[in-house]
């Protein structure tokens, strides 16, 4: 029992410092990493409850750095909205589903966002669509979140059209995950899969994701952030061929 504690505890603290490492090399990551790895070894819904509090905090951190927390708050408010409401429906299919199946979506949302992002094609969102676009992309990230307990697809690519500058970008990146962030817990929350006792552990990987956090932003200003994302990627893409495999085996 005691050695089991121990891997256990051993693999939470590995995982979360490796997630806050690509997070603080890319500025993002942090959730997918840390679904994908502990997906794994658990079911993808005990995963994403473990992840609540380092994402949020993180997060947080993130959007509250930025130069226009209000402004964007005012242009994002249709997404954002669209995203509780899509993620508190579908966190009835992380926690209903067989895990093996709620892994294999993951690991579809892993493939598809490390094909994306290895591609990297140039979008841009023309102004006049998006009033309307918003809610749409809100809505469908919400229920990519509460089915998968990832937060990037399409929301990343959405925003990276809009035309923002990279500070701008940034901040909103941490706006979108750290809504994310409180929709899933709430979801989970009203389909019985997250409960107060496990805010203990939540909490105590915080120390490991901001200590990666922290390492990641110092390898950030010696290697280059393109090549460590290449690679980010591609490990992203194995893992997400290893958890849709898995149902076949």
């Amino acid at each position: 029992m005691f050695e089991s504690s121990h891997f256990f505890f051993s693999l939470l603290i590995l995982t979360f410092l490796a997630a806050g490492l690509v997070k603080g090399v890319t500025g993002m990551g942090l959730p997918t990493v840390a679904m994908g790895l502990l997906s794994v070894v658990m079911p993808p819904a005990a995963a994403a409850a473990m992840l609540v509090i380092p994402s949020f905090v993180t997060n947080v951190w993130q959007w509250l750095a930025g130069p226009d927390t209000s402004g964007l708050l005012r242009r994002l408010w249709p997404m954002m909205a669209s995203i509780v409401l899509g993620t508190v429906a579908g966190a009835a299919l992380l926690v209903r589903v067989d895990p093996l199946w709620s892994g294999l979506a993951l690991g579809i949302a892993l493939l598809v966002y490390a094909s994306y992002a290895l591609v990297s094609p140039a979008l841009s969102i023309p102004a006049r669509v998006e009033p309307w676009l918003s809610p749409i992309v809100g809505l469908v990230t919400g229920a990519v979140t509460g089915a998968t307990g990832v937060f990037v697809m399409p929301a990343v690519p959405y925003l990276q059209a809009l035309g923002l500058d990279k500070d701008e970008l940034v901040q909103a990146l941490g706006l979108s995950f750290t809504v994310s962030t409180v929709a899933l817990a709430a979801g989970l929350l009203m389909h019985g899969a997250f409960r107060l006792d496990q805010l203990g552990l939540s909490a105590l990987v915080i120390v490991p994701a901001l200590a990666g956090m922290w390492l990641g932003q110092k390898i950030r200003a010696r290697i280059s952030p393109r090549r460590f994302r290449q690679f980010f990627l591609l490990f992203l893409g194995l893992l997400g061929l290893e958890l849709v495999s898995r149902p076949f085996f």
